[in-house]
């Protein structure tokens, strides 16, 4: 396989994987759509982050080893959707307050403040936690890789192309989710857009912990 048929193949199957919805998706829409316009992009950079570590530990082998450790990757899994469903109920049961999650959560967790450094720790978080992007990696990185190449250069040069197409398909996200900042000053339009992710990010909390 010639590297430029490697590039191309390689886009195409993370570009579809970062145009399906997910936990990324609702976790930039949510940030993105409450006004906190630096802390979604710190949440986008943080997820890509997570998403270079990857590509570097495939590309050096270490999450070859998280696959074949039971114990490991076990733990990794309960530890990701623990923090995932924390973060989804904490999300729905400040909904059920005077004022939604987004002011109440002092912390900043869960965007209740306009801080990159804040968006970062939280995507960065999120992503190292979920062992399947590890798992992804592993199964499919290798596939891409050229004989004779270098494994690791190559590896991260990969990475660097899903990066690419996450922060070109975020941009369009936060682009869309601005429009719908004007409807989100009503408390009730944002209490009903943070039942849905909190929903959703729960969900993807339980579906992690039963290994589906």
């Amino acid at each position: 396989m010639a590297m430029s048929t490697a590039l191309w193949s390689f886009a195409l199957v993370v570009g579809l994987l970062t145009l399906t919805p997910g936990l990324d998706t609702a976790l930039i829409l949510r940030t993105s759509a409450l006004g906190r316009r630096r802390r979604a992009w710190g949440v986008v950079l943080g997820i890509q982050t997570g998403t270079l570590l990857w590509g570097a530990f495939t590309s050096l082998g270490v999450t070859a080893l998280l696959t074949a450790s039971h114990l490991a990757y076990t733990a990794l899994r309960w530890v990701g959707a623990a923090y995932l469903v924390w973060m989804g109920v904490r999300m729905l049961r400040d909904t059920f307050r005077k004022r939604p999650a987004s002011d109440t959560d002092g912390s900043g967790l869960l965007a209740g403040t306009d801080s990159t450094s804040g968006g970062w720790r939280q995507g960065t978080l999120t992503n190292l936690l979920n062992p399947k992007m590890g798992a992804f990696y592993v199964a499919v990185l290798p596939q891409f890789i050229p004989v004779g190449a270098n494994h690791f250069t190559m590896g991260l040069l990969l990475t660097t192309v899903h990066i690419l197409i996450g922060l070109i398909w975020s941009a369009v996200l936060i682009g869309f989710a601005q429009v719908l900042h004007g409807w989100l000053r009503r408390p009730q339009a944002r209490r009903l857009l943070d039942r849905i992710t909190g929903t959703v990010i729960a969900a993807f909390g339980i579906r992690l912990a039963l290994g589906d």
